[in-house]
């Protein structure tokens, strides 16, 4: 049974509902396979939100929410995420959306025992005034924190047991540990998996667990009146131990770390070149192509060769490594690879999405060594205009291990690097020049550049963190970013034309309400997007008409902000306006909030940020399982005889955005005919193209992807601010330079000029007057003297306190730094001069006496 048939059999069930058994007695299924593939496609259909599950063993047909308010059917399942104050929002699977904003509110006291990022069923609550959801957890559907590492503390005093404190403050319930479950078993301690297991047994001998980081397996989950309860699985160490930090976000986030041995078994099989297969590709190889990475990387899966056509226009070759012929669908490294997601790097080290069988060996494209690859090979005119392309498989051997740091040098002019690759150095200048236009053709179309700085962190010869400083962006790095791009349209707008079913990386329009919001903050700076008048409708709550009959007043009237027509032109017009100017970081990080967070999705709905109306994730098979599939469906096309041709009609590319009230509406995303299916020797022009891979588990794996991705950006995130952290914890009383980044109710977000680390200046540790935040100007203001804190101000601050179970950094502004945007503070009263006594008084009918009251005389 299909997934369509078996969503029409639950929807033609009593009240839309249906139970596992009943499933089972109504479908036939008779032996054990049988039911385990209804449960895994119950799981799939659930986790794509088609269905909802009620119970453990109960699904449903998902309701309309605005439909039926505030009744019992009023039910959404999605992931909850948790505020370290004690409330949560719900984000809603996919497919499933209650309004504006998508998130549900969850106040502290409807948790019901929930955890950080446990899948919930939610009932809603009537919409409020200003659209946003509030509701209540009615279950957990699946806990995603069996394990939890967090800091050990005895209880002195207590006969419960001993406690540990969750690392993240999310999870604000501590972990009760019974008596006897301190200490890991000996065949836990034994195990080869541990990272860290003989050096923290070395150093601390699990007599004194106080203070240590710990991994925590949870064996009773909390609830409304009881708290979670755990043994203690692993000891990591002290938190300034070398490499506790990696091992706690590792854990904390859940990410595969080991390769089980099938995994590895399999890998060591795969991991040979078939020359009989790379007989039969198209040859590169003698071609001086060039991989381009960083100083530290260690697999190789992008090289590029562009070359002068004698009409003046330019061929651009992308190559990709073929990771599709190693790992095959349904594979052990399949499986494992779509399980991690993606690569995950961390300052220090990374973890893989493939054994390094694979990914720095036989799939990494190593200089002068036959490796397969999948190319695209692009005619572009000479103004930088893609004219045509191939997609075919083949084999190069790559000319030149090339890194950013060398091919800049080269582009700058250092003649003791260009000596070192006299052959190449025409090349790169080439390359430098079909970047350039292939950026000014996107620039033109409206495509967003935020050059954002990224911070690097620096360590010294013992593996000790030394500081943070900006990572560089020159044309080097971008020059590759240009190539692959181009190379991602192609194969994006291939697929599209065939019809196939794909995977494509999507960016929605920005929500009004973001628009609404960076433009209010904008416009203090003295910017705006250029939107003109806002369209908003007013509306009236039901709660509000109650309340006026009551009252006998008149009705509150709210406005919301409807559809707003904003293009990427008009991102990109503001950022070449704030280009250069002091107040160039603050306002593109704002920009930056006030955009969608790009995703992966069966369905093409065109990228935002990008301009562009087609696009996929094709050029890192090696670190994004995407990629992989991708070229999977690729191969598969190609190899059943379809012709990777395609022209590039003009305005194909453009971006749907160029006209404020064109956009993307389903599927139907092309403006001009699909290119025409041409097939190879012996194939009917009419014959159906079978899809490689169902759209129904392309949706499945874009949702799963989309959230390793996010779990890995997290993941990196939070590590180098727990390293920032950890440096700064000697340079407490020390007095810096920093940026107002965003001033909030709580105080001011700063950045420090010279370190590129962040910390928090609260509100009350302003002196000299009372400070209040001001929403609708977004600052901070004193009110006697009119002193003001804007974002983009410039201030001196002192690092007061170390934050480490937050990790934050709290400052306190050094008194000759602050900004006087204001009204200056009046100099003191000078003292007045003692009265004599035969001067008459100024106002001798009226004296105030000690409480300020006037009384007469």
């Amino acid at each position: 049974m299909t997934d369509r048939e078996l969503i029409a059999h639950i929807a033609r069930s009593a009240g839309s509902k249906a139970g596992y058994k009943q499933l089972v007695r109504e479908l036939g299924l008779g032996g054990g396979r049988d039911r385990r593939l209804l449960r895994e496609q119950l799981a799939r259909i659930t986790l794509r939100g088609e269905l909802t599950q009620l119970v453990r063993d109960m699904w449903s047909i998902p309701r309309s929410i605005s439909a039926n308010p505030g009744t019992r059917d009023n039910l959404i399942a999605g992931r909850l995420d948790l505020h370290r104050d004690g409330y949560g929002f719900v984000r809603p699977n996919a497919r499933q959306s209650v309004g504006q904003g998508d998130d549900v509110f969850i106040p502290p006291d409807e948790i019901n025992g929930a955890m950080q990022g446990d899948q919930v069923l939610v009932e809603l609550a009537p919409p409020r005034a200003d659209s946003r959801r509030f509701g209540r957890i009615a279950r957990v559907l699946e806990r995603r924190n069996a394990t939890v590492v967090g800091t050990f503390h005895y209880a002195k005093g207590r006969t419960q047991g001993n406690y540990v404190v969750p690392f993240d403050e999310r999870m604000t319930q501590s972990i009760l540990i019974p008596h006897g479950s301190e200490i890991p078993p000996e065949s836990d301690l034994a195990t080869p998996h541990r990272v860290l297991g003989d050096e923290v047994r070395k150093a601390h001998p699990h007599e004194d667990l106080e203070d240590l980081i710990v991994d925590v397996e949870i064996t009773a989950w909390p609830t409304p009146t009881k708290p979670p309860i755990g043994r203690v699985i692993e000891v990591l160490g002290h938190p300034d131990d070398f490499g506790v930090d990696v091992e706690m976000m590792i854990r904390k986030h859940q990410l595969p770390r080991v390769f089980p041995p099938n995994v590895l078994a399999e890998a060591t099989r795969v991991a040979h070149l078939d020359r009989a297969e790379v007989d039969c590709r198209r040859d590169f190889r003698g071609l001086p192509i060039v991989t381009i990475d960083g100083e530290t990387a260690r697999d190789f899966d992008d090289a590029v060769l562009v070359e002068q056509r004698a009409d003046g226009g330019y061929e651009l070759q992308v190559h990709i490594a073929d990771v599709a012929e190693y790992v095959r669908p349904g594979s052990d490294l399949d499986l494992e690879a779509r399980l991690r997601g993606t690569s995950v790097y961390f300052p220090d080290r990374a973890i893989p999405m493939l054994p390094q069988e694979l990914s720095s060996d036989i799939c990494s494209l190593r200089p002068e060594e036959d490796r397969l690859v999948l190319s695209c090979l692009m005619q572009l005119d000479p103004a930088g205009n893609i004219e045509s392309y191939e997609i075919c498989e083949g084999v190069i051997a790559s000319a030149a291990r090339m890194t950013y740091t060398k091919v800049h040098m080269i582009l700058e002019g250092d003649e003791e690097t260009r000596a070192q690759y006299p052959e190449l150095t025409g090349d790169f200048e080439l390359m430098q020049k079909l970047a350039l236009l292939m950026n000014r053709r996107r620039e033109e179309r409206g495509s967003i550049d935020f050059d954002l700085p990224e911070p690097v962190i620096q360590f010294d010869e013992h593996g000790q963190m030394r500081g943070v400083t900006r990572a560089e962006r020159t044309w080097a790095n971008r020059l590759i970013e240009e190539f692959m791009l181009a190379a991602n349209e192609c194969v994006a707008t291939w697929l599209e034309d065939l019809g196939v079913p794909s995977l494509y990386r999507i960016h929605k329009k920005p929500d009004p309400r973001r628009v609404v919001q960076f433009e209010e903050l904008a416009t203090s700076f003295g910017y705006t997007l250029g939107l003109g008048t806002l369209p908003v409708k007013r509306i009236q709550t039901r709660g509000d008409r109650r309340d006026a009959q009551r009252s006998g007043r008149t009705a509150r009237t709210h406005e919301v902000a409807e559809d707003i027509a904003v293009t990427p032109k008009m991102y990109q017009r503001l950022a070449k306006r704030i280009e250069g100017k002091p107040e160039e970081r603050i306002v593109s990080y704002l920009m930056l909030r006030s955009l969608q967070q790009a995703r992966y999705s069966e369905v093409n709905e065109g990228h935002f940020a990008l301009a562009a109306p087609t696009y996929t994730h094709f050029t890192s098979p090696i670190r994004r399982y995407p990629d992989l599939i991708v070229h999977r469906i690729t191969k598969a096309l190609l190899r059943a005889g379809v012709k990777g041709h395609g022209a590039i009609t003009k305005g194909r590319l453009d971006s749907p955005w160029t006209h404020p009230h064109e956009g993307f509406a389903g599927i139907t995303l092309s403006r001009v005919p699909p290119v025409p299916r041409t097939w190879g020797p012996g194939r009917d022009a009419s014959t159906p193209i079978e899809p490689p891979i169902p759209e129904p588990e392309l949706a499945q794996i874009a949702e799963e992807t989309s959230q390793t991705e996010r779990r890995a950006a997290e993941a990196e995130r939070e590590l180098m601010e727990w390293k920032k952290v950890r440096f700064m914890q000697d340079r407490v009383g020390e007095e810096f330079e920093g940026l107002v980044l965003n001033p909030t109710k709580y105080g001011l977000f700063v950045e420090l000029t010279d370190l590129f680390v962040e910390g928090l200046v609260p509100i009350d540790t302003l002196r000299d007057d009372r400070y209040t935040f001001r929403e609708n100007t977004h600052e901070i203001v004193g009110d006697r003297f009119g002193r003001k804190f804007r974002a983009g101000d410039r201030v001196h601050v002192i690092l007061d306190r170390i934050l480490a179970q937050e990790r934050r950094l709290q400052f306190s502004i050094a008194e000759e730094g602050i900004p006087l945007t204001g009204k200056r503070r009046p100099p003191p009263p000078k003292k007045a001069k003692k009265q004599r006594r035969d001067e008459p008084r100024s106002n001798p009918s009226k004296v105030r006496n000690k409480f300020g009251r006037g009384k007469r005389r």
